[in-house]
């Protein structure tokens, strides 16, 4: 498949990596060359030095004969315009943009991304993308992680075992046993930098996060089995009042009821446009690494502060001193990887990385087969697929222990006529299944060869 990729920022140099490791004929487009150079010698990519809504550097880059072109530049119309270009002078199959304006994604103009005038064919928003990732982890308290799946049927949450957690040091294989009514399996575990695909024989140690796809009529005993009885935050404090914090506001009044939200927001100007659109919110102009606005806020009494400030170092630290003052549970927007080994370590109890989000997203268009959602764990370390089995899938009407799967990929739950099975080896997978399928970065394209269905290219 070829690839032009428009913009070389943190979210397209992942993309660019993911492709190119999987056999992409990929070429990324951006105007500074001094991150063409860095994302050249770091990975198999072309590269042209140029804006994307250029026709001239689009031809250079391969546009004639370009299947997917993934416009994730920093400007909203330069995106959009590449895709026009794309479609109207190249023919380009499928287009993708990331569009962050939320007026061109009102309802009212959506008219405005038809065929007949701008025909891009899957629109990302990156603010709409995180502020539901924060829903669902603040919909259920004490998860690192938690991905609706399968239509919500059923969900992968992510646990730390504390000291208290009662199933420290039992084999794997005694959860049937002790917990014979409830449907869910653990599919990996993260202990320190180490991730591990777990076996029967294996045990939770105190610090290690577990990673468990389960039915959602059984996640709430679940979270209980494994220590965490949190009840849903009633009292929020949000830091930041960007566009990611207003989109996440204004889902959280939607949504949710009887919540106490307080926004506290840097920039004055910025403070006073929150306070005019936003009815029955506190809006506090001030730092949340000042004692005095922290205080003012009541940070004490809340059982949830989420920071999504612009700056990394201001969110791991007003995060820290939120819960010094007493708040219960913090999630923390992250955008430098750099600091990722650090928020677990640290106290941070949830982590947001919007690359990851935005990269995890794209990529749900760009796999063959019948892929219905991709999710990036613990920052591409693994993929999350949910997969639905064709007639002519290659492993359609056969148990899991034939299937011969490679180390590092695991099926966590196949979903079947509405009911979630957690598969044993004698378990088959049938046409229609819709399987969840845990596999590290590296085998996630070994996954998709095993399924692909050829006719199902996008």
């Amino acid at each position: 498949m070829r690839v032009i990729i428009c913009g070389a920022d943190l979210v397209g140099s992942s993309i660019a990596a993911y492709l190119s490791k999987e056999d992409n004929d990929v070429t990324v487009i951006d105007p500074e060359s001094d991150r063409l150079v860095q994302i050249h010698n770091i990975m198999d990519v072309n590269t042209v030095t140029g804006h994307a809504s250029d026709p001239d550097i689009l031809n250079a880059a391969g546009a004639n004969d370009c299947d997917l072109i993934i416009a994730v530049t920093e400007n909203d119309e330069i995106n959009m315009i590449a895709c026009q270009i794309g479609h109207s002078l190249f023919g380009i199959p499928k287009k993708i943009a990331r569009i962050r304006r939320q007026a061109y994604l009102d309802p009212s103009w959506s008219n405005l991304f038809s065929r007949a005038h701008m025909p891009i064919d899957v629109i990302i928003s990156p603010e709409t993308l995180v502020a539901q990732s924060i829903l669902q982890k603040l919909a259920i308290p004490g998860t690192t992680t938690a991905l609706r799946l399968a239509d919500g049927k059923a969900y992968l949450i992510g646990v730390v075992c504390m000291e208290d957690c009662p199933v420290l040091h039992t084999q794997l294989c005694q959860f049937d046993k002790l917990f014979p009514d409830l449907s869910f399996s653990i599919v990996s575990i993260a202990r320190g930098p180490q991730n591990i695909i777990p076996d029967d024989d294996d045990m939770l140690e105190v610090g290690d996060e577990a990673y468990i796809v389960v039915d959602s009529k059984h996640l709430r005993r679940v979270m209980a089995a494994f220590g965490h009885l949190e009840k849903e935050a009633r009292r929020i404090i949000i830091s930041g009042g960007g566009n990611i914090g207003l989109s996440l506001i204004r889902k959280l009044q939607e949504e949710v009821s009887g919540l106490q939200l307080k926004v506290i927001e840097h920039n004055e100007k910025r403070a006073q446009y929150l306070s005019e659109q936003l009815e029955n919110i506190i809006i506090l102009n001030g730092d949340t690494l000042e004692r005095g606005i922290m205080e003012e806020a009541s940070v004490a009494t809340a059982e949830t502060y989420i920071a999504l400030m612009n700056d990394d170092e201001s969110n791991i630290l007003g995060s820290l001193l939120a819960k010094q003052y007493g708040c219960q549970r913090v999630i923390t927007l992250v955008n430098n990887h750099a600091y990722y080994p650090l928020v677990g370590p640290l106290g941070i109890d949830a982590m947001i990385s919007p690359k990851s989000i935005i990269v995890a997203s794209i990529m749900q268009h760009v796999r063959r087969g019948r892929i219905k959602g991709i999710h990036n764990i613990r920052d591409g370390e693994f993929e999350l697929m949910e997969i639905e089995i064709s007639d002519s899938s290659s492993i359609a009407n056969k148990n899991i222990q034939d299937l011969d799967l490679p180390s590092g990929v695991v099926i966590g739950a196949i979903i079947r006529d509405g009911e979630v099975i957690i598969p044993k080896n004698n378990c088959s997978i049938l046409p229609k299944d819709h399987i969840i399928i845990l596999a590290s970065s590296e085998k996630a394209r070994l996954v998709e060869k095993m399924l692909c269905v050829h006719v199902d290219l996008f």
